[in-house]
Parts: C-alpha cells; structure tokens; sequence
C-alpha cells in the first residue's frame, strides 16, 4: 500500500509539521440560506484570519430517510423536514467561492453527494471535506478522492479501525494527500469527552497531518489543541449564537472568531524552536541580572582570598557562582572595592 504525505498542500497552504496551522472556519448551515448572511459571513471570517471558509453541501433527499427516528435534542421535529429548510442552495457555490477568493481566504464546502463532490470539482476547491457522519461511507470517500485533491476527514465517533478503512479507501485511489481530524460528534463537545490525547494517537497511527474539529462550546480547546501539534482546526461560526437554526448555539461569533485566529499565531510564536538557549532580547538580563562572584568586603591587593569574603550577587558579567571554588585561596592582584564584581583579571 502507498503511503500518505507527512505534508499536504492545500491551495497556497503547505499544511503538516513545521508548517502554520491551517485555519478552517466552518459556516457549515449558519447562512439560514440567506445570500447576504453567506456573504457576511465570509467577510467577517476574512477579517479574523482564517484561511478557509466552508460550507455544506446536501440535500436531504439524499441525506436522510423519510423513515429515520427522531432525535431526542430535536424534540418534534422530522430531521428529513429541517435538512431540507437549511440546505445551502447550490447555485450559490460559484458565486461564493468567488466571493471567498475576492477575500484572500480558500473556498470549501463538505460534499454529501456524488452531485456535490462533481460541483466543487468544478470550482476547484482546494480540497474536500468529509464529515464524521460520512466517515463510513466508503463509497463517498473513494469518489471524492478520485479527484486527486487533498483529503480531509472528520473522525468522531469512529474506531482506529473505522479511520484505517476511510484512509485505505483514499490510498487507493493513489491519492496520497490525506489530513485526519479529530472530532467529537456531540454538539456542544462537553470538556470530559474531549480526549484531546486522541490526536497523538491518530498521528502515530497514520503518519499524517492531523487536526481537531473542534465543537467545544468557546476557543479554549481548539487553542490547546494548536499546543498539542493540531496542523488544522476547524470551527464552526456564526454572525449571531441567538439566531434561528439548529448550529448557531455552539457557534462562535466574529469577535472570537477573530481571538482564536490570533491566539493560534501567538501559540504558534510562541511554542518557537525547541532550541534551549537565551535570546538576544535577553542579553541585556543575561549580563546584568544573573549572579556572579562579588566581593563580600574591601579586599587589598596581595591579600589570600577566603569564602568569607566573597558572596553571590548580580551583576552577571563577574566569575560564575560555580567557579567559587576556583577563585578561592588566589591572590587579589590589585585593590578590589567592596561590592565589586570578581573577574579572571583581578585575582
């Protein structure tokens, strides 16, 4: 069997170890199929620096059975009859992906379909999203990733052995360029299912970039998640929590939006190298606010230097604290002041 990529390109984005994480706001149903919302949308996830913005493309048709049973969180309703009130009209995809190239940001949108996956092909999205939900739907995968465009998938719920299927059935289809993302399929995620740990064994399980979708209620988990090497994020966004729709309460709005944006390129600087060393922005402390030897009286010049006069101060430009040994028992080749710092040259 081939092997999947360590670093998947997407778009302009090299995305993998060693590389900025990719940034993936998802609008997912939150347009309420209104265009001016969609457009907003993409406006106000530019602005806080995303680097896609997705979409959902389904019908419910061909989504859900007329027959399924009713979801408790749903109460009464059919979820045949609200797919249906929120699918993304599909003749808003090419005005959209326009939109989001007018912005500076990737256009995407999950396929549920065989019809969509063909649709986005002809907007050449950077790259296809599949859902948890569709993890099993080998089917699915297997004709999107004939597309030859990076594959990103979603994992909740599933097993190892779930995951290895799904990424079979893309290496098989000799696309190499496979992104797993982990994910909880509860909505809001409660803190004591997260396992953030999961990714750690995704990664090391297949050898590719990983990441989190992240349906935690705030930015905090997919913040941590950038600490613990997720290489993308996804999470899902709205223009207001309060609006109508079954996405809006656990979404985000644009302000933190905009802070998990932020807060991801400062964990990125900060996490830095790994290099343990001072930083030249620390030279001046490094110098000035170390300890070195001092001497502890006034002592005069030919005079056997003992312990006793010596003592540990800053400035740290003098003879370090553990050559004190060292320094003991010389002679004071001049007169040394109280309070003035040892060096090599004075004993």
């Amino acid at each position: 069997m081939i092997r999947a990529n360590k670093v998947v390109r997407i778009g302009k984005r090299s995305v993998g170890e060693g590389h900025p994480c990719y940034i993936i706001a998802e609008a997912g149903s939150n347009h309420n199929r209104n265009k001016s919302t969609a457009r907003k949308l993409i406006e106000v996830a530019a602005e806080a620096g995303v680097d896609a913005v997705k979409f959902q493309t389904y019908s419910a048709e061909t989504l859900y059975s007329k027959k399924t049973p009713r979801f408790t969180n749903l109460k009464d309703r059919n979820v045949y009859d609200l797919i249906k009130e929120i699918e993304l009209p599909r003749q808003w995809q090419g005005e959209l992906s326009d939109i989001c190239k007018s912005h500076g940001v990737d256009f995407m949108s999950s396929p549920f379909d065989n019809q969509a996956i063909d649709e986005l092909a002809e907007l050449d999205v950077p790259a296809y999203k599949i859902a948890s939900f569709e993890l099993v739907d080998l089917d699915l995968i297997a004709y999107a990733a004939s597309k030859k465009k990076p594959m990103i998938l979603s994992t909740g719920m599933a097993n190892l052995g779930d995951i290895e299927d799904a990424v079979r059935t893309v290496l098989s289809k000799k696309n190499k360029d496979v992104i797993l993302l982990h994910c909880n399929s509860l909505y809001p995620t409660p803190m004591e299912i997260v396992n953030l740990r999961a990714m750690d064994t995704i990664r090391s399980a297949f050898n590719v970039p990983i990441g989190f979708s992240d349906h935690t209620l705030g930015i905090m988990m997919a913040q941590v998640a950038v600490a613990r090497g997720a290489n993308v994020i996804e999470k899902h966004y709205t223009l207001d929590q309060k609006m109508k729709g079954p996405d809006h309460s656990f979404a985000i709005e644009p302000d933190e939006l905009a802070a998990l944006c932020k807060g991801i390129r400062d964990i990125e600087t900060a996490l830095g190298t790994g290099l343990k060393d001072r930083s030249p922005e620390e030279e001046e402390n490094y110098i000035k606010a170390r300890r070195s030897i001092v001497a502890r009286v006034n002592i005069p010049k030919g005079t056997v230097i003992t312990e006793g006069m010596l003592i540990n101060k800053r400035p740290g430009f003098g003879i370090p604290p553990k050559f004190k040994k060292l320094v003991v028992g010389r002679i004071a080749r001049t007169d040394i002041e109280e309070d003035d710092v040892i060096t090599w040259d004075l004993v």
